[in-house]
């Protein structure tokens, strides 16, 4: 699992990379911060849960902490078992910040789903079983866009046929980064319906992060997200693993010290401790930690510290339709 998860982060990150410094250029704000209205130099932060709607476990843990305020956003999994649970509780609580975290991948290997959209209609997102393919690369290299377009248009309609508006929409192991083509119908359905995507400023800072890793960068990647309208973050990462919660936490600590001033999302994917989880996943022990580490008081002191200005998808998508006159 960690490895399918450290590939889709190089896909990602190798995206980002191939946009040039030029994207920058001129007397604009320095962060995307700035330019929603952000005191200049300031770290603004997500702590976003991923995974909700997978299990019994994980809603539960996004529950706590989104009615705790603990954290401040969340997304869901249109196709997976516990999605109709979560979007009723999201219908009564819809002061909440959660998005839609869209799957085109199953990656487990005794708890598995398949596609929202007709199996005959996206056959190449399936495997024989009639699940999702269990990894990027697979999908990536059976499913035509136009499959992919019409999976995650089936999981936005099931979203709001729900009754809920999704704050924002991201992407599941990455899969929507890795292909130009699979990017471009992700920012283009954003845009129609105007439900801003998980995307990255590709600031210099960004892209001599990600070239160092060796990816070259590509023009057909610079073109999507440079014509990409809606508001974007100025980072993205992920709460580090560690084999002791102690060491998890410090590690965190060490990531937010590092933060840029800009918008950042850092991610993880918080579930309570049963024994159901246990025989879902093999990375039960991380998630576990995930839903205690924000309602650690020692955590919380830290990030008072920091001088953070904590934001959701809400207050961005607020803040752009301000700036563009578009209330």
């Amino acid at each position: 699992m960690f490895i399918r998860k450290l590939f889709a982060a190089l896909v990602l990150w190798s995206v980002m990379a191939a946009l040039p410094c030029w994207a920058l250029a001129g007397d604009k704000p320095a962060t995307q911060a700035e330019r929603l209205g952000f005191p200049a130099g300031k770290r603004v932060l997500i702590l976003h849960a991923d995974d909700i709607g997978m299990c019994y476990e994980a809603n539960e843990a996004a529950k706590n902490y989104l009615g705790k305020g603990e954290i401040q956003s969340a997304a869901m999994m249109v196709p997976c078992p516990w999605f109709n649970e979560i979007a009723h509780w999201y219908k009564e609580n819809p002061q909440h910040d959660m998005g839609l975290h869209l799957a085109m991948n199953s990656e487990w290997t005794w708890y598995r789903w398949g596609p929202v959209a007709p199996k005959s209609e996206v056959p190449g997102m399936v495997d024989p079983d009639g699940y999702l393919w269990d990894d990027t690369i697979k999908t990536a290299m059976k499913a035509p866009a136009q499959e992919i377009e019409k999976e995650i248009r089936a999981q936005i309609e099931r979203a709001l046929s729900r009754g809920i508006r999704p704050s924002h929409i991201d992407t599941h192991m990455g899969t929507l980064y890795a292909r130009p083509d699979y990017t471009a119908v992700y920012c283009k359905l954003a845009e129609e319906y105007h439900i801003p995507a998980m995307v990255i400023e590709p600031s210099p800072a960004v892209i001599e992060k990600f070239r160092q890793r060796g990816v070259p960068p590509t023009e057909q990647m610079k073109q999507i997200l440079s014509n990409y309208k809606l508001p974007k973050l100025d980072d993205f990462d992920s709460v580090p693993e560690g084999k002791t919660y102690e060491e998890k936490r410090d590690k965190f600590f060490e990531q937010v010290r590092g933060l840029r001033p800009g918008i950042t999302e850092i991610i993880f994917h918080p579930s309570t401790m049963t024994e159901g989880l246990k025989h879902i996943t093999g990375s039960n022990q991380q998630r576990a930690w995930e839903a205690e580490m924000f309602s650690d008081p020692v955590v919380k002191q830290f990030l008072a510290s920091e001088g953070i200005i904590f934001t959701n998808w809400k207050e961005l998508m607020k803040r752009w339709e301000e700036r563009e006159g578009k209330k």
